[in-house]
C-alpha cells in the first residue's frame, strides 16, 4: 500500500511524463466557436455549454493560446451527422423547436427528447457546432497537419443512432472515429468520464476496427451499462473494454489501474489514432459525480496517453460544476502542450474571474470521502481485463475490400459487419444493465478464484 506522499509523487511523475519522453514538438490544434456558450438547456438543467467559453477564457488568460493553432470549424451539416445517425432522427433535430414541439409529441417520445435532453432554441445549430470540431479535428489529424487536436465542446458520448440520451443529441465521438477510420485501420477510444461511454461502445460493438475503453461508475447509476463482462460481439468480441468502478475513486487508484490497461492495449492493439474523451464529472465535487479526482489525477491519464505519441483527438464530455470543468480542461490543454509547469496555481484575471472564488486557484483539493474501490477488487478486475486483452489477436488486420465494397464509407463497413454478425447468430449477446444486477456484480468479484491470478493468464 503506497503512502500519500508516494502516490502524489507518482501522479506528478505521470503528469510530467512528456518532459522526459518528448523527442519532437507536438503540433496541437484547438477548435473553438465562441457561439457555443450562447446555448442553454433550460433553467435548472445541469448541462451548461457556457463551461466551454469559461475554459477558453482561462486558456487565453494563461497565454496558452499562443502555442495553439486555433480554428473555428465550419458547421457540420445534416449529411455529416447521417454518417452515423438515422435520417429521420437528424431531420427531427433539424426541425424541432420550442414553438412547434407540440406538433411532434410522438417523435419526442420516439427519439427520447424531453427531460434530460430538452428542446431549446438553436438545438440543431448547437449540435452542429460541437460536432464540427470533432469531425474537423479528425480530418486535420488524417491530413497530418497536427499531432493532437482539442475540441472541448465535444465528447457527447451517450447519443445513439436514432435516440438522444444523457444530455447528448449527436454523438460527435462516433463521427470523429468514423472520420479517422478513413485513414487508420484501428482506432482506440478512451473514456474517463464518470458515466459509461455507452453510445460509442454500442456503435462499434461488432467490429475490431475500433476498441473502446471506458472507466466509469457502475451500479445504480446512469446509463446502467458497462459491466466488465460486456466485451463486444462477433468480430468485435473482446474489443470493448469496460472497467466498472465504485464511489470515491481517487487519484492514486485511478492512475494505478489506467496505466497497465492502456499499456497492454498499446502493445496488443497498436491503434493508428486515439480519441480521448475527458469528461470532467469524474472530478471531486462534481454536481452529478461521486468520484474524488483532482486535476492532476485526471490529467495524469491525458499525459500518459500523450506519451505514446499517437495522433490523438481530445474531447470534452460531462462535467457539471462549471468552474472545475474550466479548471480541468485548461490544465489539460497545458499538459497536452507540455506547458503545465508554466501554469501558475493562482488564476489569471479573466472574463469569468468571479466564478472561481473564494480562493481563485487553479487546482482543487479532493475531499476525505471513502474510496469504495478496494485493492483486491481493483486487482481482480485488472487481471480480468488483461486476460481479455492478451487473448485477442495481436494487431488485428483489416481485410482489404475489393469490388463493390472497395468504395464503402467507414459507416457502411461497420454496418455491413454488424449485419453479418446479426445474420450469423439468431440470438446475439445482450449487455445487461447494471441496475438489474448490481448485487450480482459485487458477489461476482468477491468470490475467490472467480478471476484467474496473473500466473494463470495466457500472456504471449
Amino acid at each position: 500500500m503506497k503512502t500519500t506522499s508516494q502516490a502524489r509523487k507518482e501522479i506528478d511523475e505521470t503528469v510530467d511524463i512528456g518532459n522526459s519522453q518528448d523527442v519532437t514538438k507536438r503540433r496541437v490544434s484547438y477548435f473553438f466557436d465562441c457561439e457555443v456558450g450562447n446555448y442553454h438547456y433550460g433553467q435548472g438543467h445541469p448541462m451548461k455549454p457556457h463551461r466551454v467559453r469559461m475554459t477558453h477564457s482561462l486558456v487565453v488568460g494563461y497565454d496558452l493560446y499562443k502555442k495553439l493553432e486555433i480554428f473555428r470549424p465550419g458547421l457540420a451539416t445534416a449529411d455529416d451527422m447521417t454518417r452515423f445517425h438515422s435520417d429521420d432522427y437528424v431531420n427531427f433535430l433539424h426541425t424541432i423547436t420550442p414553438d412547434n414541439m407540440g406538433n411532434y409529441l410522438r417523435q419526442l417520445q420516439r427519439f427520447n427528447v424531453g427531460e434530460d435532453c430538452p428542446v431549446f432554441d438553436g438545438l440543431f445549430e448547437f449540435c452542429a457546432i460541437y460536432t464540427s470540431g470533432s469531425i474537423g479535428g479528425a480530418s486535420r489529424l488524417n491530413s497530418k497537419k497536427c499531432d493532437i487536436c482539442i475540441n472541448w465542446a465535444g465528447g457527447l458520448h451517450h447519443a445513439k443512432k436514432s435516440e438522444a440520451s444523457g444530455f447528448c443529441y449527436v454523438n460527435d465521438c462516433v463521427l470523429g472515429i468514423l472520420e479517422l477510420l478513413k485513414t487508420h485501420e484501428r482506432v482506440l477510444y478512451i473514456d474517463i468520464d464518470i458515466h459509461h461511454g455507452d453510445g460509442v461502445e454500442e456503435a462499434f460493438y461488432t467490429t475490431n476496427r475500433v476498441m473502446t475503453l471506458s472507466f466509469h461508475k457502475f451500479g445504480d447509476y446512469f446509463p446502467g451499462t458497462g459491466d466488465v463482462r460486456d466485451t463486444g460481439y462477433g468480430e468485435g468480441k473482446g474489443y470493448s473494454i469496460n472497467y466498472p468502478l465504485r464511489d470515491g475513486m481517487n487519484d492514486a487508484t485511478f492512475v494505478s489501474i489506467f496505466k497497465p490497461i492502456l499499456r497492454a492495449i498499446m502493445e496488443r492493439y497498436k491503434p493508428g489514432a486515439v480519441v480521448l474523451q475527458c469528461g470532467a464529472d469524474s472530478l471531486t465535487g462534481d454536481r452529478l459525480g461521486c468520484f474524488n479526482l483532482s486535476l492532476k489525477g485526471h490529467a495524469a491519464c491525458v499525459a500518459f496517453v500523450r506519451s505514446f505519441n499517437i495522433p490523438t483527438l481530445v474531447l470534452g464530455g460531462g462535467g457539471y460544476t462549471m468552474r472545475n470543468v474550466a479548471r480541468c480542461w485548461t490544465y489539460e490543454t497545458a499538459v497536452l502542450l507540455n506547458q503545465h509547469r508554466n501554469v501558475a496555481n493562482k488564476l489569471p484575471f479573466n472574463e469569468y474571474y468571479e466564478y472561481f472564488g473564494p480562493d481563485y486557484n487553479l487546482h482543487i483539493t479532493p475531499t476525505n470521502m471513502t474510496n469504495d474501490n478496494s485493492d483486491e477488487y481493483l486487482r481482480k478486475v485488472t487481471q480480468t481485463l488483461l486476460k481479455q486483452l492478451y487473448s485477442l489477436e495481436a494487431v488485428p488486420g483489416v481485410q482489404i475490400q475489393t469490388g463493390a465494397t472497395s468504395s464503402m464509407t467507414p459507416k457502411a463497413v461497420v454496418e455491413l459487419e454488424s449485419s453479418k454478425t446479426r445474420e450469423s447468430e439468431a440470438d446475439p449477446d445482450e449487455r445487461t444493465p447494471a441496475i438489474e444486477r448490481v448485487e450480482d456484480e459485487r458477489e461476482h468479484y468477491d468470490t475467490k478464484n472467480e478471476i484467474p491470478s496473473s500466473a494463470e493468464m495466457d500472456v504471449e
